[in-house]
């Protein structure tokens, strides 16, 4: 992509996003991302209403009159963008490529949380780790951010969550958010997951978030005949037969047990998680996931 239309492309992405952010996810965010604890702000005098449990003793003894502790939210968190570069997200079928949803997530998330104060990092996988951007705060580093997600060209074509998600276990020593962006596409000749130790691990010590894109062309296969289809990620190609019903049937079945098992394992370690397809507006199933966590 030239630098001019890279830059025109960020700033599109820049003036949607936090627009979003401003006027519908801050106060979502807010409620939904909450941060470590509460600290001690100031004193006042007791009011009728006031937990007595938060009497200051001391001053209360020093006037003699009942002062009550004020807390406040310690609010600021450190947000991590764990974000799929794999040969699997330059697909789309409909408004946009999966790569480019990503970005507009990327901005969207992090422009919310840059308007509570949080820190952003970011890091790319693919078959491996290829990237780590260190958190930090302010709008050119987020513009830094959703560049990289646009530009970026992988090493390795393929998809490792295990690695990704160790990497991060490892390298982020405090708890943080960490926003997944990524198809998941990811699993054994059973539909099931490789990943979820490694996931198992990661929830433990962060609160996972996990985004899946997708593409509502990758849920079944159309009746269009042979097809000579290719894997991206492996360079595979096979041909397929697509007015066989059979084979429409088991591709779908197949789609089904992937996203059945992938929302299994994100129930069975309470992580939160959202489907946004390349087609669909992706505000409502983020609010709506934002709510459900605040509530």
């Amino acid at each position: 992509m030239e630098t001019a239309d890279l830059l025109k492309k960020v700033r599109k992405i820049e003036i949607k996003t936090r627009g979003l952010s401003g006027n519908i996810f801050a106060g979502e965010y807010h409620s939904a991302f909450k941060g470590r604890g509460m600290t001690f702000s100031e004193v006042r005098e007791y009011q009728p209403g006031d937990d007595v449990r938060n009497i200051d003793w001391n001053v209360t003894a020093r006037f003699n009159a009942p002062f009550v502790k004020v807390f406040e939210e310690e609010r600021e968190l450190t947000v991590m963008l764990i974000v799929d570069v794999s040969a699997s997200q330059i697909f789309g079928t409909q408004s946009k490529f999966k790569k480019d949803l990503i970005a507009e997530l990327s901005a969207v998330l992090s422009f919310s949380a840059s308007i509570n104060n949080d820190k952003i990092g970011a890091m790319f996988f693919g078959g491996k780790v290829e990237k780590f951007i260190p958190p930090k705060k302010g709008r050119s580093h987020i513009l830094r951010i959703i560049r990289e997600i646009l530009e970026f060209e992988p090493e390795n074509s393929g998809t490792d969550l295990s690695e990704s998600l160790a990497f991060l276990t490892g390298a982020m020593k405090k708890r943080c958010t960490a926003f997944i962006l990524s198809d998941f596409m990811d699993f054994d000749e059973n539909a099931q997951p490789r990943f979820e130790q490694a996931m198992k691990i990661a929830s433990k010590k962060h609160d996972v978030v996990a985004l899946r894109i997708y593409d509502h062309r990758e849920t079944e296969l159309p009746s269009v005949g042979l097809v000579e289809m290719a894997d991206a990620e492996t360079g595979q190609i096979v041909l397929v037969n697509t007015s066989r019903r059979k084979n429409r049937k088991l591709y779908s079945q197949w789609w089904r047990n992937c996203s059945e098992n992938l929302d299994k394992m994100f129930s069975k370690y309470r992580i939160d998680s959202v489907n946004v397809s390349t087609s669909d507006d992706y505000i409502k199933p983020l609010v709506k996931m934002f709510k459900k966590r605040g509530a």
